[in-house]
């Protein structure tokens, strides 16, 4: 395998995992409410979903889906809601930071996420027909590989920027505020899903 090849894979994984969407923004948010610590569920979860997903996508779950157009708009759409009822949920947050505040977001919300978001379904059909599947077997896992360590790192990185807002985020009104610019980042997310459907 040649070096300018995995440098080009890595480069493809680096540019989709690291770029702003709902999984980074609700990584930030969960490292600035719960911590770094506790957002790492949400991170792990979000990683192995996407990586389930690009494997699929390898062994032929793309073609197969090209066959029902409908089951893509449902995942489309549902994506679009699931987007705009995370928006919500920001938005009531009165944030109070209590003892009892809830659980930062689980491993299965953030796999539910990637299974959900479109810009996932884009990378994974995307990076196994330019890197994947052409090569066979091995390259798909290879690729899947060097995937699953870069976006695990990725997405981790927004956690933990999230993580040193921590401090700032004491106080229940900035907190509000925070949670509604995460909540309308998300909602210009879902308008833009709209928009090029």
């Amino acid at each position: 395998m040649e070096l300018s090849l995995l440098l080009s894979m890595a480069g493809f994984a680096l540019a989709m995992s690291i770029s702003p969407g709902p999984v980074n923004l609700v990584a930030l948010s969960a490292g600035a409410q719960y911590g770094f610590r506790a957002s790492l569920r949400h991170v792990v979860g979000a990683t192995l979903g996407f990586i389930l997903l690009l494997l699929l996508m390898g062994l032929g779950l793309g073609g197969a889906l090209s066959q029902w157009p409908m089951a893509l708009g449902a995942i489309h759409w549902g994506g679009i809601l699931f987007l705009c009822y995370m928006a919500w949920l920001l938005i009531r947050d009165k944030g109070e930071i209590e003892a009892e505040r809830g659980a930062p977001p689980a491993f299965w919300y953030g796999a539910l996420m990637q299974w959900l978001n479109p810009k996932a379904w884009l990378a994974a059909s995307m990076g196994m027909g330019a890197y994947g599947v052409a090569g066979g077997a091995g390259q798909v896992v290879l690729f899947t590989c060097l995937y699953l360590v870069i976006c695990l790192g990725s997405i981790a990185c927004w956690a933990y920027a999230g993580s040193f807002l921590q401090q700032a985020l004491l106080c229940a009104r900035r907190l509000r505020w925070f949670n509604r610019v995460m909540a309308l980042l998300l909602l210009l997310s879902a308008a833009y899903l709209v928009r090029s459907s």
